[in-house]
């Protein structure tokens, strides 16, 4: 489940010339700023009582071949009696500078001229911009620093095994998310396969991620001789490390490599998909509840044999909450029929799902695969 990144410092551009709006657009959204725009001082004041931005940047002349500046000395005056308190800084031409001065006595904070030198803009918001600036720049840093450490938490290796290939990727909607999957070294020959989603969003289901797996990884010891108790255990201790509506779902699956067989619990997660040579399909239901919630853990242990050409699939609900090619979500029937189309690394089955929404990812989609040889 995504986090939610640090919100942008937003700026309302406005001027009657599309060149400058695409080319102060390019150089603004690459600063990390999230930028609307108007053309016409009505545009801009509907604009401002829609949703105030945080800074205003705005030419003074509107109307073609006019250079008196009183359109938008207008807008001003207006601004005043909407009580508008965000910095507003004006752009003029080198001859008009005594109308950058009255804008100014009139309310604008600032005036930037034309043509406007990038490296002097840009210090001008962020002069303006104040607290709110470093907060953004800091806070980015911070997720920065994060996503490194994430990316570290994700597995670096993947133990060998005859019989079984596999792989897993997370595409993450955001700086740091709340998906996780593993591959964990359980004895010779035995491979733990693990997808997790922890519930909720932002800050607390990334920490919430780590605690999992840091859990998860002390215990996993015990998963070939007790797999039950394993999870019993994990439990229990994210239960009492986490408040009452967190939770997470888990699907951790043994492979034995010499003879074939996956054992498997699925904690309240998505059913994984096993698709049979002979092209019959499998789903791996839920044989225990999700973690964090109840006291009392029961816990059944599934077991599936792969055969050579046999193909599993484990996989969060970004998946399969996405956009399908038809509109809609991908669904397990998408989800299905995109894993029966072609053989595809992890990292190009999540590219080709996440390429038919048409905008924002708004969850991980992580995904874990493996084919039988």
């Amino acid at each position: 489940m995504a986090m939610t990144e640090p919100a942008k410092l937003r700026i309302l551009v406005a001027d009657d010339q599309p060149d400058v709006l695409v080319a102060l657009r390019l150089l603004l959204k690459a600063e990390g700023f999230a930028i609307d725009t108007a053309d016409h001082p009505a545009a801009i004041l509907r604009s401002v009582a829609a949703s105030p931005p945080d800074i205003v940047l705005m030419d003074l002349n509107y109307t073609r071949d006019t250079t008196s500046g009183e359109e938008g000395l207008d807008v001003l005056e207006q601004f005043r009696r909407m009580g508008l308190t965000v910095p507003v800084i004006v752009m003029t031409a080198w001859g008009s500078v005594d109308i950058a001065v009255e804008a100014m006595r009139r309310g604008a904070r600032d005036f930037v001229l034309k043509p406007w030198d990038n490296y002097r803009l840009l210090a001008t918001l962020r002069k303006h911009a104040g607290d709110r600036a470093e907060q953004f720049v800091k806070a980015t840093h911070d997720l920065d620093l994060a996503r490194q450490v994430q990316a570290q938490l994700l597995p670096q290796r993947r133990p060998p095994l005859r019989t079984l290939q596999y792989d897993g990727y997370c595409l993450q909607a955001g700086a740091v998310g709340g998906d996780y999957y593993d591959f964990l070294d359980l004895a010779p020959g035995r491979v733990g396969l693990v997808l997790a989603d922890i519930s909720g969003k932002g800050i607390a289901a990334a920490l919430l991620m780590s605690n999992l797996q840091a859990a998860l990884r002390s215990l996993s010891w015990q998963a070939v001789q007790n797999l039950p108790l394993l999870l019993k255990t994990l439990n229990l201790q994210f239960r009492e490390s986490t408040p009452p509506e967190r939770y997470a779902t888990m699907f951790f699956g043994d492979y034995d490599d010499t003879a074939r067989i996956l054992r498997y619990a699925n904690c309240g997660h998505n059913p994984p998909l096993v698709l049979r040579a002979s092209g019959e399909v499998e789903w791996l239901l839920p044989t225990a509840p999700v973690i964090g919630i109840l006291p009392v853990f029961p816990v059944e242990v599934g077991e599936v044999h792969l055969a050579v050409g046999d193909r599993l699939a484990i996989y969060s609900d970004g998946v399969t909450d996405a956009a399908g090619p038809q509109g809609g979500e991908l669904g397990e029937a998408g989800l299905l029929e995109e894993f029966r189309r072609e053989e595809l690394t992890p990292q190009l089955l999540a590219a080709r799902i996440a390429a038919y929404s048409p905008g924002e990812q708004f969850d991980d989609m992580t995904l874990v695969t493996a084919r039988a040889v």
